[in-house]
């Protein structure tokens, strides 16, 4: 067997480090598929809350034994990623909600238009770019991120040529926003995704309007949003 030179050990160690690193981190994001097919629900169920072990169960009736897991490994999620930098709990929440299947409104609730909350995105396993958005907003807002540094931006996705919605994280209020998208997985800043034009973007309290990648003209609150209402309307109900 021929030996290494001092540079293949040295580029065969930097292999190795970034492997275990990659599994390190890959240990605070439990994939969905293995979740559902594999892991015990008793090892989903420790650490979650009473209220969120009953609703598991209920979701689990409404949608399937697979939906109560994902419930589960959903709350899993926000208990593992308390401790992280922001930047983890980013890329963590953004990955574990771009597993879900892209489904239109119609074909999934028979309305043209419905907000799902994050329970309802779950149990279908499936939804549209709004309830990608709207759960992740949600898992972030319960992980301690500020409201004032997220927004639910509405854009035209230009490429595809259809409307689409994204959540911008605001590291500073001067800051260009990241974005966690559904389209393209990968975070990035606004200023790197020429394919979307921003329309509107709101949190839980304002509702700005834009013409770039700003952060826009605030024209009011979010109240009137009359699907946004509705969602938070519904979520309170399931979780109170």
């Amino acid at each position: 067997m021929q030996s290494l030179s001092p540079i293949s050990k040295f580029d065969m160690k930097k292999r190795f480090n970034s492997f275990f690193s990659f599994l390190s981190r890959a240990k605070r994001f439990v994939c969905v598929l293995l979740i559902v097919c594999f892991i015990p629900p008793l090892w989903l169920y420790a650490d979650v809350s009473e209220k969120y072990r009953t609703l598991a169960k209920q979701t689990g009736v409404i949608y399937g034994s697979s939906a109560e897991k994902r419930i589960l490994a959903w709350r899993r999620l926000i208990d593992d990623s308390k401790s992280l930098s922001i930047v983890d709990q980013l890329t963590q929440v953004n990955n574990f909600f771009n597993q879900m299947d892209f489904v239109d409104d119609i074909k999934l609730w028979g309305k043209e238009d419905y907000w799902a909350t994050p329970i309802e995105f779950l149990g279908m396993q499936a939804g549209d770019c709004e309830d990608f958005t709207i759960a992740k907003y949600f898992t972030l807002r319960e992980l301690g991120v500020p409201d004032e540094q997220l927004r639910l931006v509405y854009v035209k996705a230009l490429t595809l040529n259809q409307h689409h919605m994204v959540l911008a994280y605001y590291h500073k209020p001067t800051s260009i926003p990241v974005l966690l998208d559904n389209i393209d997985k990968e975070l990035k800043p606004a200023s790197k995704r020429n394919d979307l034009l921003p329309i509107y973007s709101f949190n839980a309290e304002n509702l700005w309007l834009s013409k770039e990648k700003g952060r826009g003209v605030l024209v009011g609150g979010s109240s009137r949003l009359s699907l946004w209402t509705d969602l938070n309307n519904r979520l309170n109900t399931i979780t109170n």
